[in-house]
């Protein structure tokens, strides 16, 4: 599997201050810090989580269109990174964050760490992902959705039809199946979490995780021990011998499992059971304060641009913002369409999201 689908998968520290260390990487120059736009070494500086990933082409290309260069600077998992954000605002450490998604929204544009550019190309992007729309302190750059997916051999094998839904999750025929992350330690464990409150409402969503507790749901710390290590449909799962056949992780996993595979199967591995999915949008925003401003809404414009935006899903196993990006064929051939998943306001989950990891935490982990 490619690494990069790790992305934003780590610990998500909810409400934990972290302070990783900013490593530097991409195209960078060599310089100290980013350029003006009037400078010599023309950088224009993009802080991001450890997932980002771009190919070395498509940044040359924006060197070549605009004269800048891209250091870009990586900050532990989004959590981490949005943290790291708020805590420099004062002095930012780049021109351009990327990485937000709606889950941790609210805390960045709450600290306002953003200052307002409205985007080319924004036309191009569904009215339902601009969550700041009218303001435009971010820009949406992509979107996700987190979903149950299953091992396929594992069902086949015992003649056992996969689920389906959330509902389906709690039926007794799939008792001791499902591996998840932890709400308060894991990006996709919490979108998890609000796929169920989204589902079953603020009164209803804890008896829901009663009943998953009480058919034998198993909770990680992390993405990658639930994925690569306790799921049985993985390459990494197969190796570690994990025994869960169903897990939380992204409706994008199996375009990832058969990549480079040769000959191409006519079916992935994996599966994902799309009535359980929690829609994830990324955004772009220029950090106020920036040094390089103009070279930063050059930056966001040309992350929105088709140039990127098709580069992307092979690069971090997302789909384009632009609706005019297209997606390749191994998403088309082997990902799953998701056309109801759950969503939520970015408002909602800032008012709620703590007492409810901390009731989760208090329900699930006792």
């Amino acid at each position: 599997m490619n690494t990069n689908l790790r992305r934003a998968a780590g610990a998500v520290a909810v409400g934990v201050l972290a302070l990783p260390a900013l490593a530097a990487c991409g195209g960078s120059d060599g310089s100290g810090g980013s350029g003006t736009s009037e400078g010599k070494d023309k950088t224009v500086t993009l802080v991001s989580h450890n997932s980002f990933a771009a190919s070395e082409e498509v940044l040359k290309q924006f060197t070549r269109q605009t004269g800048y260069k891209v250091k870009v600077l990586k900050g532990g998992d989004a959590g981490q990174a949005v943290n790291q954000a708020i805590l420099s605002k004062s002095h930012p450490q780049g021109d351009v964050f990327f990485g937000v998604d709606n889950t941790l929204l609210s805390r960045a544009l709450d600290n306002g760490i953003f200052a307002p550019y409205e985007a080319k190309g924004l036309d191009r992007v569904p009215r339902k992902l601009q969550a700041d729309a009218g303001r435009h302190r971010v820009t949406p750059i992509d979107t996700g959705d987190i979903c149950v997916n299953y091992d396929r051999a594992y069902f086949a094998g015992h003649k056992l039809a996969p689920p389906t839904s959330l509902d389906d999750l709690i039926k007794p025929e799939y008792k001791n199946l499902l591996v998840t992350e932890n709400v308060a330690t894991s990006s996709p464990g919490l979108a998890f979490q609000l796929a169920t409150v989204a589902k079953y409402g603020d009164d209803g969503w804890q008896d829901y995780w009663k009943k998953l507790k009480d058919n034998g749901v198993e909770v990680v710390d992390g993405w990658e021990q639930a994925y690569n290590e306790r799921f049985s449909g993985s390459a990494g799962g197969k190796k570690a011998k994990g025994d869960k056949p169903l897990v939380v992780s992204y409706a994008s996993s199996p375009p990832a499992e058969v990549l480079g595979v040769k000959p191409q199967p006519a079916e992935g591995p994996t599966g994902v059971a799309t009535g359980t999915c929690f829609q994830q949008t990324e955004f772009a925003g220029l950090l106020k304060g920036a040094k390089n401003t103009e070279g930063g809404k050059a930056l966001i414009d040309f992350l929105l641009s088709r140039t990127f935006q098709e580069d992307m899903p092979l690069q971090m196993f997302v789909k384009p913002a632009n609706q005019d990006a297209k997606l390749p064929e191994v998403f088309t051939k082997y990902g799953a369409q998701v056309n109801e998943p759950g969503t939520m306001a970015p408002e909602k989950i800032a008012k709620n999201r703590d007492q409810w990891v901390k009731a989760w935490s208090s329900l699930v982990l006792k």
